[in-house]
């Protein structure tokens, strides 16, 4: 099989991109920020992604930009960067604050000066701005007094002009990505048991994704039985799951950065009606959200659609957040789609249709597949059965 890819002149088209948007909205300069959790803003322009050291990527307005990088990563940098003008700085430096003794290490206002000069600078602006560690921003900031009243705003938004519309090649890898889940979901499905441990379950998705092909997992996934799967957010236990318990499984392989998912409810034996009819009503309001997903529509409308069918089938109460957020270098990106979303989709916006149902009593589940906004109808890329699965 072909294996789609981001190509070099596609960075390349990034670097350019964001140059004209600084322009634009009077931006002297700006800094990628990214840490191995969140790389999303470093990789989206060099495919860089750090491991125990931060990473950043620093533009000027006009010529090549930088990859700053910590003390040790240079030999992994020099292999996968697209940027080849690479730094190293101890304030990327890894969290236990090594000193590196004997090495000539860049500093901050060695790398604005190569790409600003001694001219004016009026501001900088921070893509990855709620997540820039406190020595890395304190050592930006002491660098920048030499320049007089610098500003440092978020350059989050900014950014994400650009990553909100997928390139064709970005689609190819999210259909790949997708490709891998829908086929470990299927394995995880084959060969889940009672009697095995939520962990054990993980296990046997994250043993098949790398066998297909995944670079990594998309989240730390996670496989919640019983009481417990009402987490939004979680991680497997070493709980052992018993007959006729419905376990809400979450998957989702990473494939060139780019992240898919899959989430459905399977019921291990004997179902309540309870739990049939909260799945029902889950797949319903999936198909109500995907039928709102295309070219022209407002975002508020996907809203509207979801609320109403929660409402009409009694499970408005089992809710804790909107129908989608954008996905792509990492699984859950802006824009989200609440009730108070008020923007208009276009095509190739990526999302994930995120239906997470919760109750009072401890149980829960996620119905979850990665789409696409096309200009007549969404474009489900992991194009999981939305059947009630009783194994």
């Amino acid at each position: 099989m072909t294996r789609p890819i981001i190509p070099d002149s596609e960075f390349k088209a990034r670097a350019k991109n964001i140059q004209e948007l600084m322009k634009e909205k009077g931006i002297d300069m700006l800094l990628a920020y990214g840490n191995e959790a969140e790389p999303q803003f470093v990789r989206y322009f060099s495919d860089y992604w750090p491991s125990f050291e931060t990473a950043g990527v620093l533009f000027a307005q006009e010529g090549e930009p930088l990859l700053l990088i910590g003390p040790e990563s240079m030999t992994y940098a020099s292999d996968r960067s697209r940027i080849k003008s690479i730094r190293r700085l101890s304030a990327f430096r890894e969290s236990s604050n090594p000193e590196y003794p004997g090495h000539k290490l860049d500093a901050f206002k060695d790398v604005i000066n190569e790409l600003h000069g001694n001219k004016p600078l009026k501001n900088i602006a921070v893509a990855g701005y709620n997540i820039i560690g406190k020595v890395t921003y304190d050592a930006l900031i002491d660098s920048l007094k030499s320049y007089g009243n610098v500003s440092v705003v978020s350059g989050d938004s900014l950014v994400m002009q650009l990553r909100m519309y997928k390139s064709e090649n970005e689609i190819a890898c999210l259909r790949h990505a997708g490709e891998i889940t829908r086929k470990t979901f299927d394995y995880v499905i084959e060969n889940i048991r009672p009697g095995m441990t939520e962990c054990q379950v993980r296990g046997l998705a994250y043993a098949k994704m790398y066998e297909l092909g995944a670079e990594s997992e998309s989240y730390p996934m996670w496989v919640l039985a019983g009481k417990g799967g009402n987490q939004a957010i979680g991680r497997a236990r070493h709980k052992v799951i018993v007959e006729n318990e419905l376990v809400h499984l979450q998957i989702g392989a990473r494939y060139e950065g780019y992240a898919s998912t899959i989430g459905r409810p399977v019921i291990l034996g004997s179902p309540e009606q309870w739990m049939i009819e909260a799945i029902r009503a889950g797949y319903e309001a999936h198909d109500a959200v995907m039928e709102q997903l295309y070219d022209g529509n407002n975002a508020g409308n996907v809203a509207n659609a979801y609320y109403e069918t929660m409402r009409k089938n009694d499970h408005i109460d089992w809710l804790l957040y909107g129908p989608c957020h954008a996905t792509g270098l990492m699984e859950g990106e802006p824009p989200w789609i609440e009730s108070g979303s008020d923007y208009i989709l276009r095509n190739n916006m990526a999302y994930a249709v995120d239906i997470f149902m919760g109750n009072k009593d401890g149980y829960g589940f996620r119905i979850e597949d990665s789409v696409r906004v096309g200009m007549d109808k969404a474009e489900n890329m992991t194009n999981y059965p939305r059947e009630i699965f009783i194994l």
